[in-house]
């Protein structure tokens, strides 16, 4: 296990620097409520006494009740200050304009929700003179699980080298109320959806492969194949004249 006291200053040293080195006056969070954004929001705080956590239902019954709820309790518990912006009616209007140029696939309108709120993020931030804090951990972006250029656009990110396994030690490290401890991952993109169900593992199963290397061929498959198809969202956009594309 990680020394976190360590862990806890060093992130904060990274963030305070981060947020400097930007010129910037705080930083801007979407607080979904879910573990890896109250980590975040945990460190940021810390490091930055202007730290905004936005709320930013999208549609789905749980943003609204289970989600936002947790995301006060996060909020309420680190003293993190709180907004809500419901986008609901603005992807709903979206995807109707976009229905007038291409029938859309379930996949293109579960991923309006992500963007929408990183353009939200931006714009809010953009308005504090803010940095985009990220949420995405090791876990996920070793799956490719996350929308590119939505979840997986940010300025900075203060917990992507942690598995999922290490976010919850952190955060019980720091004490985060057990109600966030013991929720079941969600990107919550769509009724009824958890992270486990749809990569097919637990996450403690793929933690343990991307720590060890160890475990069941089955895992080892599916990481190998999620790794081949999204790994185009970890390199930047090819552009003719780089020299490594000659």
């Amino acid at each position: 296990m990680r020394d976190y006291r360590t862990e806890t200053e060093r992130r904060i040293a990274f963030i305070r620097k981060t947020v400097r080195d930007a010129h910037a006056d705080g930083i801007v969070f979407g607080n979904s409520g879910g573990k890896d954004s109250a980590l975040v929001g945990a460190l940021c705080k810390a490091a930055c006494a202007n730290t905004l956590g936005v709320i930013l239902p999208c549609g789905v019954k749980r943003n609204f009740g289970e989600d936002a709820e947790d995301a006060r309790e996060i909020a309420a518990y680190f003293g993190i200050e709180t907004r809500t912006a419901d986008l609901t009616d603005v992807k709903a209007v979206l995807a109707e304009r976009l229905g007038e140029a291409q029938t859309l696939t379930e996949l293109a309108l579960i991923n309006l929700a992500p963007r929408l709120r990183m353009t939200a993020l931006y714009a809010i931030a953009a308005a504090r003179n803010a940095i985009v804090a990220g949420t995405g951990n090791a876990s996920e972006t070793a799956m490719g699980y996350f929308t590119k250029w939505g979840d997986g656009a940010y300025d900075f990110n203060p917990i992507r080298d942690l598995t999922a396994t290490e976010v919850l030690e952190f955060l019980a490290y720091l004490g985060c109320p057990e109600r966030i401890l013991r929720k079941a991952p969600s990107a919550a993109l769509k009724e009824g959806q958890t992270d486990e169900g749809e990569m097919g593992m637990t996450y403690a199963e793929l933690d343990r492969y991307l720590l060890t290397g160890e475990g069941p061929e089955n895992v080892k498959r599916k990481v190998a194949e999620a790794r081949r198809r999204s790994a185009h969202k970890l390199r930047l956009p090819p552009c003719y004249g780089d020299p490594e594309r000659e």
